[in-house]
């Protein structure tokens, strides 16, 4: 029923071609077009021709930009209309969406009309499609999505039925939108790596941006970090300038290797206090380690700005001045090194995922919570929320949280709440639940481990119904089937957006609530939430109502 449902809706689209006439059977009540996109998008997690893709391009990542090129045809699209989208093109592994995120914002303050696709979203799936700094609407994301989706529908029998995979898909959609929504320019966030992403079908960037390397999805990129360096020098290309903040000496020797057999200058940034600049130079990310972010995204805006009025003929402006580092202070980029006070209760959130992102995460926690300490007058609880995926390691992580001293270590899968209810942007089908809580046991056993804890016999249940019911282990970790049953435990009801009385509360036993005396008597109660990108999302759809809107 559901496929006949997409083949039909795809065919009503591709003839009528209007979304005003798709809006006027929403208002009927025939569907929902917003959410059955997403729902169809879904689908490309799991479709069955995209599971054979990975496995027939694994041995062979070449084949994966000769795919896409192939899908992009389908889609409508030549690979040298992207030439128009005066492209800039941004990897690494450690600060790419930073660094993205102030280049856009600083051409944005220049005047531009830009476009800026990034992965993963947090709350929405818009997010990661942005036109002058804001998701895409829905009204232009259903119009555009039921576009491109229904041309390769239409077209798969001829192609062994075959469709793209979620993240290709949303790529051609970024390539889409951003041709019809005529951008002056685009700032792409590779996704994974960069010589083989599907970003890099790019012919010509206009000037390409490394930030921080470091260990990351080894099974894809390589095991050292020469390797996966030598991966994210695949976005050069001859004759485009391209930038680098600064690397240890072996991934740096591969990149200028890289850029010499490409064919492309290469530079290495320079520290944020070299700028000159009237006054204090003010970032909007918080972090030590966003400077050279806020360097590399300088380095990328000066040289498109160069390029920009060299081609139109106009004498070039000054470019270190009111806008740039302007620009550079209004940048926002949710669920990174950020803050959110709900009166007693305050909220870390860091989407750190790796070691090296781990250790900077620790460094701003450190900072800034005993700020928030010392003007607390009184006790304050500490309470980490902790989640990781895929093939990280999470002792690793783990361990450097220890010394910041939690009181309680919480742990829950990235799954928003345990209810049928669950906003479709933010599910996952290629993990099951019971592998996700099977991890999240597991990070509490490391957990209690590097604490010097010994495993507390007869455990007891946490939650009863729902999701599959999780084992307590030790009265200062817990582990909770979903990220809202998590964050409603830890808040006690202090937190005024959780205790909204709509809002569904799932029932703890009294023996677990009894265990939460000292979150109820302490005047603040401090929460780093860290370990996934996916987590602070989940977090945020449920500490900030209006990324919900």
């Amino acid at each position: 029923i559901y496929t006949v449902h997409t083949h039909l809706l795809c065919k009503q689209n591709f003839f009528l071609g209007s979304i005003n006439r798709l809006t006027s059977l929403r208002s009927c009540g025939v569907m929902n077009v917003f959410q059955d996109a997403v729902c169809t998008l879904n689908t490309l997690q799991t479709n069955a021709s995209a599971l054979e893709q990975v496995k027939r391009e694994r041995g062979h990542p070449e084949l994966q930009l000769q795919a896409m090129r192939g899908f992009l045809q389908r889609a409508g699209l030549k690979v040298d209309e992207l030439d128009r989208l005066n492209i800039i093109h941004v990897t690494g592994t450690k600060g790419k969406g930073s660094t993205c995120a102030f280049t856009e914002q600083i051409l944005r303050n220049y005047g531009f009309r830009t476009g800026f696709y990034s992965s993963p979203h947090l709350v929405q799936v818009r997010e990661r499609i942005r036109i002058n700094g804001q998701p895409i609407g829905k009204e232009l994301f259903t119009k555009y999505f039921w576009q491109v989706y229904c041309r390769l529908e239409e077209t798969k029998d001829a192609h062994g039925g075959s469709m793209p995979a979620y993240f290709r898909f949303l790529t051609i959609l970024a390539f889409h939108i951003f041709l019809q929504e005529k951008v002056d320019l685009a700032v792409f966030e590779v996704g994974i790596g960069g010589a083989y992403d599907c970003t890099n079908i790019i012919r010509r960037s206009w000037v390409c941006g490394i930030s921080s390397l470091g260990i990351d999805h080894t099974s894809i990129l390589g095991d050292t970090i020469e390797k996966i360096a030598w991966q994210k020098g695949g976005i050069f290309k001859p004759g485009v300038p391209a930038f680098t903040v600064k690397q240890p000496d072996g991934p740096m020797k591969v990149l200028q290797e890289r850029a010499e057999e490409i064919g492309c200058s290469l530079s290495v940034c320079p520290d944020l206090e070299e700028y000159q600049s009237e006054g204090s130079l003010r970032l909007g990310l918080a972090g030590h380690h966003q400077r050279s972010n806020a360097s590399l995204a300088l380095q990328l805006s000066h040289t498109w700005l160069q390029r920009h009025f060299l081609t139109a003929f106009q004498p070039s402006p000054v470019i270190y001045i009111y806008d740039v580092f302007t620009g550079l202070a209004e940048t926002e980029w949710p669920g990174r090194n950020q803050t959110l006070k709900h009166g007693p209760v305050t909220y870390f959130l860091d989407g750190a995922h790796t070691t090296r992102s781990m250790q900077a995460c620790v460094r701003w926690f450190n900072e800034i919570a005993p700020q928030h300490e010392r003007n607390a007058g009184g006790p304050v609880m500490r309470v980490l929320l902790f989640n990781a995926t895929g093939e990280r390691d999470c002792a690793a992580m783990l361990k450097l949280l220890v010394p910041c001293l939690f009181d309680f270590a919480v742990f829950c899968p990235n799954i928003t709440e345990a209810i049928a209810t669950c906003n479709a942007d933010q599910q996952n089908f290629n993990v099951s639940v019971e592998n996700m809580l099977t991890r999240c046991l597991d990070n509490q056993q490391s957990w209690r481990v590097l604490n010097g804890q010994e495993e507390k016999p007869g455990a007891e249940l946490l939650i009863g119904g729902g999701l599959p019911l999780v084992p307590e282990r030790q009265s200062h970790t817990l582990v909770f089937p979903c990220i809202l049953s998590a964050l409603q435990w830890i808040s006690q009801g202090r937190d005024s957006v959780l205790s909204d009385p709509n809002r569904c509360v799932i029932p703890v036993k009294p023996s677990i609530n009894a265990k939460a005396d000292p979150l109820r008597e302490a005047v603040n109660i401090h929460v780093l939430i860290t370990g996934s990108l996916h987590l602070v999302g989940g977090a945020l759809k449920h500490l900030d109502p209006a990324l919900n809107s």
